[in-house]
């Protein structure tokens, strides 16, 4: 039987080209969050993923069990939502924009452009409603006075892909053309009128 090297310490002496566990699962996130986000999940493949990583494509599957597993691993919007409807409600239109635009820009843009253009997997569309239900409608609702709160927290929400898609996934010409701070603000009081009580 062959038996691992073990140096005089008494741990495990690994061969050349072959990192630690951790490491490795560490690289592959790396890489792959890094060409997801910039290509695709379905111009991605687990051999671009290893490449990235400096891996084996079967040390992929290993620990990931699919391209789709790791996938649903690193490519998440759950950091840009979360206490997104934290925040005076007077202000909050303009407060949600803010932030989900100035994330989006960054790297999160991609992440959303990887996760839309994935929707054929049933598992990315039941993380976007996941995330979008626990980190906005639900916690806007509870905090919405008036009628029709779940459903006001709701079209928050659809408004909020809405935008997402037209600046990062399929970009309209028309707002393209349009200043930034105009579109961004039209949007921050189409949000806020459904955050205001409309009895009040």
């Amino acid at each position: 039987m062959h038996t691992a090297p073990v140096t005089e310490s008494g741990t495990v002496r690994r061969g050349p080209g072959r990192p630690p566990s951790s490491h490795a699962q560490r690289a592959i996130r790396a890489a792959a969050a890094r060409l997801f986000a910039r290509h695709g999940y379905s111009g991605t493949s687990v051999r671009d993923i290893a490449a990235g990583a400096g891996v084996d494509p079967a040390l992929v599957n290993r620990h990931f069990g699919s391209k789709e597993g790791l996938f649903l691993a690193t490519m998440s919007v759950d950091e840009d939502f979360r206490g997104l409807v934290d925040g005076p409600l007077g202000e909050l239109g303009r407060a949600i924009l803010t932030r989900v635009v100035t994330r989006m820009d960054g790297p999160g843009g991609g992440v959303f452009a990887a996760l839309v253009g994935a929707l054929a997997l049933p598992e990315v569309r039941a993380h976007l409603a996941r995330s979008t239900d626990e980190h906005v409608v639900g916690p806007l609702a509870r905090r919405l006075s008036g009628p029709d709160a779940d459903l006001r927290a709701r079209l928050v929400g659809a408004q909020l892909h809405g935008l997402l898609f037209s600046l990062h996934v399929s970009p309209d010409p028309e707002l393209a053309q349009r200043p930034r701070a105009e579109v961004l603000d039209a949007y921050a009081r189409a949000l806020q009128a459904l955050i205001d009580d409309p009895t009040a």
